[in-house]
């Protein structure tokens, strides 16, 4: 039960860590708003700010492990993280990322991820991982195309914490234990009137650390997206999302696939303060969980 839990959050991970990024989209016909001026693939300024407090809800009821339902399982990530230009040609940010999880099972209701009792057996809960980042734009007449790089370290004492099986279930996962270096690469393209723009991304995590402490170590997972945003007003944005995630066995003995759907919108609250909200769904995978996600976002560019 240890490894099949640990195998089901890792799209929840995953998502987490696409999601965060999927739509801060810009129209350069206009400037009015963040949301249309800085996208991923855009940095800040020296001496500007950038700030994202993002929160992903996956949960699930079925996986590629059995037919039909089975006991829900719920993973709540919080994700901060802080960015500031450095430079005066707007090429490189600084800055880290924080992870805080909430993970429940044994058929607990989705929303006892907010109760944080660490019920044993049933629930766990901590600030898991840190990573100092940077960004940068590797070629200065492509300001567009941006790539991101991240180092994460652990900070759980184990994966994942056995217990006496509690309906069926053996134990509680909470997060990786091991090294993680993730490298994104953003670039997008604004069409003609600037009411639409194709965001795509790249993202790779190379894992790393020993196999007996994470299912997921020793393994590269590479993970493609596009999103296909349009801008009603300067002030609001809504897009379509389409993901594939595929982790490729580097010594752990353990492959992953999955698909996910979905979509949402954002909308520009005050001149530095932006909100967003998204939806995705796992359609398909192998070794994975059939989820769905449920996520809200604040950004503030100062």
């Amino acid at each position: 039960m240890k490894k099949k839990r640990s195998y089901l959050l890792l799209g929840a991970i995953m998502m987490c860590s696409l999601t965060g990024f999927s739509q801060d989209d810009t129209s350069p016909q206009q400037s009015t708003s963040n949301i249309q001026q800085y996208t991923p693939s855009k940095l800040i300024g020296k001496g500007q700010w950038d700030l994202k407090w993002f929160n992903n809800l996956y949960t699930q009821t079925e996986s590629t492990f059995t037919d039909g339902k089975e006991p829900r399982q719920t993973f709540f990530t919080s994700t901060l993280e802080i960015y500031t230009g450095v430079g005066n040609n707007k090429r490189w940010n600084v800055g880290a990322i924080f992870e805080f999880r909430s993970n429940v099972v044994a058929d607990r209701d989705a929303l006892d991820v907010f109760k944080f009792d660490g019920e044993t057996g049933t629930a766990r809960s901590g600030f898991t991982s840190f990573a100092p980042s940077v960004k940068f734009v590797p070629i200065r007449s492509v300001s567009n195309f941006s790539i991101q790089s991240s180092f994460f370290i652990p900070l759980v004492d184990n994966e994942s914490e056995d217990f006496l099986p509690v309906n069926g279930n053996g134990g509680v996962f909470l997060d990786q234990d091991g090294y993680i270096w993730q490298n994104r690469f953003f670039y997008d393209h604004t069409f003609s009137g600037g009411k639409w723009q194709l965001f795509t991304e790249l993202n790779s995590e190379l894992s790393f650390g020993d196999k007996d402490k994470s299912f997921a170590n020793n393994s590269l997972n590479l993970t493609p997206g596009v999103f296909l945003s349009y801008f009603p007003s300067s002030e609001f944005t809504v897009l379509a999302l389409a993901q594939h995630s595929q982790r490729l066995d580097l010594g752990n003995d353990f492959t992953q696939n999955f698909t996910a759907l979905g979509g949402g919108l954002k909308y520009q609250l005050t001149k530095a303060l932006n909100i967003e909200a998204l939806y995705t769904n796992f359609v398909r995978g192998n070794n994975t969980g059939l989820g769905q996600t449920f996520n809200i976002g604040l950004r503030g560019i100062f």
